[in-house]
């Protein structure tokens, strides 16, 4: 196997960065302005191939959808307006579009047949089909609908109340979906506050949601019609740069215009708990997402427990956040985080091999991980497990290394941040 190789010497990291668009907002925007009525405008849409698969999708069902550069026009007809595929839908590695379009599949009326690369069709769907199901849905597949590739007979569907028993703002995303096909209220409660911009989102396209003590409460009355979206800078993506800047010796760096949904910011709780020296600027609000531009140096950091309400704001984040807690003065324990089985990868598996493999003191947990630092990593080959942020991860650990990274591939980096190596380079010192 022939392997890519990272290697910087004595780096320091200045600049300003604009880092792509929200992974999580551009999925939705195009799914809101295909089943409204008009024309919606998305600004700043990233072009990963993750959110190029939810293009696709509804192309595949009849929308005119036109892109140039970040910008992307989706012409939508409404939900009546979409049309049985003539062929079955490929996912790709897309978890999100899958369990989103789970939830709107469900209800329109026609057969739909998807499928997914080797990394997604192994990744559980009855979260999305057993709450589906509920709400009438007839849903096939492997292991009882559990896997791709499955087929869903869409139609008439009853609005349920749903209390989520995962911490999943995908599986709250696909319930809402379905209920603005179902008949009755669909309520949805959580426990623990889940990334909301679906909520955000089909407010305001028109639709009759609203939020009460009883839960999230959507139905079919509303009227979807197409508004202008600006994406923010993606957190998720952000969070690299922010810990490289918080851990390489020297370093200050910005990033531009990036999204502070409350329900995402867990990453920089933490990065203050742990110490880092981290600024907002320019704060404002546009389209109901606020945003502003970060600025972090670098400076000691101490160990910390990462635990309980906080995790579903930081999910994502949390393979760079080890890396930056082999950096940080004492013990650091990642708890509450069995999400993390079910990404792309097993991602508590993934970051501690890799860690290991380059010299941290990091030990698996069923909920997490522990990792004592601080520990000079020494270098060494790792795996991206074909996951994004595995990858963008082996990246930022090479820039604290003693002797070169060395990966089994970077390309799986495109699915949220095709232009990661490219900023990367415009800040290294």
């Amino acid at each position: 196997m022939s392997y890519v190789q990272f290697e910087y010497t004595s780096p320091r990291l200045e600049g300003e960065v604009k880092v792509p668009g929200d992974k999580s907002i551009s999925h939705r925007s195009i799914i809101f302005g295909s089943i409204s009525h008009g024309i919606t405008k998305v600004l700043n849409f990233l072009d990963g191939e993750d959110c190029l698969r939810t293009i696709d999708a509804f192309r595949e069902m009849g929308v005119q959808i036109d892109i140039e550069g970040n910008t992307v026009h989706v012409h939508g007809n409404g939900l009546e307006g979409l049309k049985k595929p003539d062929k079955a839908i490929d996912f790709g590695n897309s978890g999100t579009t899958t369990r989103l379009m789970l939830g709107l599949l469900a209800g329109l009326p026609f057969e739909t047949n998807i499928f997914g690369d080797p990394s997604l069709t192994k990744r559980p769907m009855d979260r999305v089909v057993v709450p589906l199901r509920k709400m009438g849905a007839s849903i096939y597949g492997d292991a009882n609908g559990n896997f791709l590739p499955i087929t869903i007979h869409g139609g008439a569907l009853q609005g349920i109340t749903y209390q989520l028993p995962v911490k999943s703002a995908q599986v709250k995303s696909a319930v809402l979906l379905a209920g603005l096909l179902a008949e009755g209220e669909t309520i949805v409660q959580e426990e623990t506050e889940t990334r909301n911009h679906t909520e955000v989102m089909l407010q305001a396209f028109g639709a009759d949601l609203k939020q009460t003590e009883k839960g999230i409460t959507v139905t079919n009355k509303g009227n979807l019609t197409a508004c202008d979206v600006e994406v923010p800078g993606d957190i998720s993506s952000a969070a690299f740069f922010l810990a490289a800047g918080a851990i390489v010796p020297g370093s200050t760096v910005t990033l531009k215009n990036v999204g502070l949904n409350d329900s995402r910011t867990g990453i920089l709780d933490v990065l203050k708990q742990m110490g880092a020296a981290i600024t907002i600027a320019n704060e404002r609000t546009t389209g109901g997402e606020k945003i502003g531009d970060l600025t972090i140096q670098y400076t000691a950091l101490e160990g910390i427990t990462i635990e309980g309400n906080i995790i579903p704001r930081l999910i994502d984040e949390i393979p760079i956040l080890a890396l930056l807690a082999t950096q940080a003065d004492g013990k650091t324990v990642i708890k509450d985080a069995e999400e993390l089985k079910v990404k792309e990868t097993d991602r508590i598996e993934a970051v501690c091999q890799n860690l290991q493999a380059l010299g941290a003191n990091i030990t698996p947990t069923d909920d997490g991980m522990i990792i004592e630092g601080p520990t000079k990593l020494t270098g060494g080959t790792i795996s991206s497990y074909m996951d994004h942020r595995i990858a963008m991860m082996g990246v930022i650990a090479a820039l604290v290394s003693e002797n070169p990274v060395k990966m089994d591939e970077k390309d799986s980096i495109n699915i949220s941040y095709p232009a990661f190596f490219d900023d990367l380079e415009t800040i290294l010192q």
